[in-house]
């Protein structure tokens, strides 16, 4: 009998709130998040709209020395990760787990992408930027797992995953392999992204991925609307801290939900849009059930990768009807109100996942007007009641990298 993962800790950093409560009022509200882009001039962009992390004081947990050292992706990280350290722990003295059964798995899309346009930006010569000795560990993708490790002392296995938007997800789920193939006890999983800046906004709107509903940043985002037209960009970070069920019994932790079930597929399809008919998606959601030996009824809710893009919000719907049948489960988005947080996204939402099942409340999709008639799903608009089960949570990527996680009650 393979070992039992239990969620007992949550930390985040998002627009929506800085812990679990302020995010899951916020999307009860249904109060977006987007707003005019104040950090930095937007002037030449046709996209001036983020989802933002705003007032981020990071001095609570860093030093000014060792805030400099980190890009503000692994700032978010270390944030997040102290306060699912002190959620899983009264005191970070109680971590019973020797250094080396602990370990750390990281997803990010950009890393330090602050730094590098920064850098390059104030180049003294054309084309090169002025990097200084720092600059290499500070954009790495692995910046925010190496400052993770450190500040808790880390030993057993650390890794970064970088799957596009799949990241975070695909992040929890190794983690809970970790714990699986005996490689860990405990292990703080999760995903952080803070790639609000000219460049990657420019980029996005130039592969037509985001909205550009820029005079009315909160009705942007528009997860299956028959009027949508992209996602609004955000940033954040969110993790776990998973362990071995038994352990977490013993110990007499709070245990959040249990996380069952993991699936991971490729579109092998394009390298931004996902195939029309949903089939790497069916697969992965398929692969989760199959992993959690769960059949499709099972499931009480699914929190949907939900982008607000043309085209995956229908390939999404399609895999969700083909695995589930037409409207035979409620379907939510999250990113109408917290944006796309790319690399943190699928840790952001397995939180908003565990919070459903705990609350035993589906949180309504933002904007959702008119339901897209192409996509034959149950899309909740209105806050509404959820029968105990598991929770499936969706997260797919640019070049067709795919991760669903289910959560179940205790």
């Amino acid at each position: 009998m393979r070992p039992r993962v239990a969620v007992t800790g949550i930390g985040l950093r998002t627009p929506a709130g800085a812990g679990p409560k302020e995010l899951w009022n916020t999307l009860l509200s249904v109060e977006p998040t987007a707003r005019k882009i104040t950090s930095f001039d937007t002037g030449g962009l046709e996209v001036d709209i983020a989802c933002q992390v705003h007032d981020f004081d990071p001095a609570l947990y860093l030093s000014e020395k060792q805030a400099r050292r980190l890009d503000r992706v692994a700032q978010l990280a270390v944030c997040a990760v102290a306060d699912a350290f002190a959620d899983a722990f009264d005191d970070a003295g109680d971590v019973q787990t020797p250094p080396r059964r602990r370990a750390v798995v990281a997803g990010t899309g950009f890393g330090g992408s602050q730094t590098m346009e920064s850098t390059m930006l104030a180049g003294r010569h054309a084309g090169r930027g002025d990097p200084g000795p720092l600059y290499v560990p500070m954009i790495m993708p692995n910046s925010a797992a190496a400052a993770i490790s450190m500040r808790h002392q880390i030993q057993g296995p650390t890794m970064s995953v970088s799957t596009a938007c799949a990241s975070g997800a695909h992040a929890i789920g190794e983690g809970a392999r970790l714990i699986r193939d005996g490689s860990a006890d405990l292990v703080v999983a999760g995903g952080t992204e803070a790639c609000v800046n000219a460049t990657v906004l420019l980029a996005f709107d130039r592969c037509q991925a985001l909205s550009r509903r820029t005079g009315d940043p909160e009705g942007a985002g528009r997860p299956f609307d028959a009027d949508r037209d992209g996602f609004v960009l955000a940033e954040g970070a969110a993790f776990l801290v998973l362990e071995h069920f038994e352990q977490a019994w013993r110990r007499g932790a709070y245990i959040y939900a249990e996380l069952t079930g993991y699936g991971r597929s490729s579109d092998a399809h394009h390298i931004t849009a996902p195939p029309e008919d949903g089939d790497g998606a069916y697969w992965c959601m398929h692969g989760a059930l199959t992993d959690a030996g769960l059949q499709p009824e099972a499931i009480a809710h699914v929190n949907a990768h939900g982008s607000g893009t043309r085209l995956n919000d229908l390939s999404e719907s399609r895999a969700i009807t083909r695995l589930f049948g037409a409207g035979a489960v409620p379907v939510t988005s999250t990113k109408g109100v917290t944006g796309h947080a790319i690399g943190a996204a699928g840790a952001i939402e397995a939180v908003a996942s565990v919070l459903s099942l705990t609350e035993l409340t589906v949180p309504p999709t933002a904007n959702l007007h008119a339901l897209d008639p192409a996509c034959a799903i149950d899309a909740v608009r209105y806050t509404r009641p959820m029968r105990p089960g598991p929770v499936l949570s969706n997260s797919f990527g640019f070049g067709g990298h795919n991760a669903s996680l289910i959560f179940s009650p205790v």
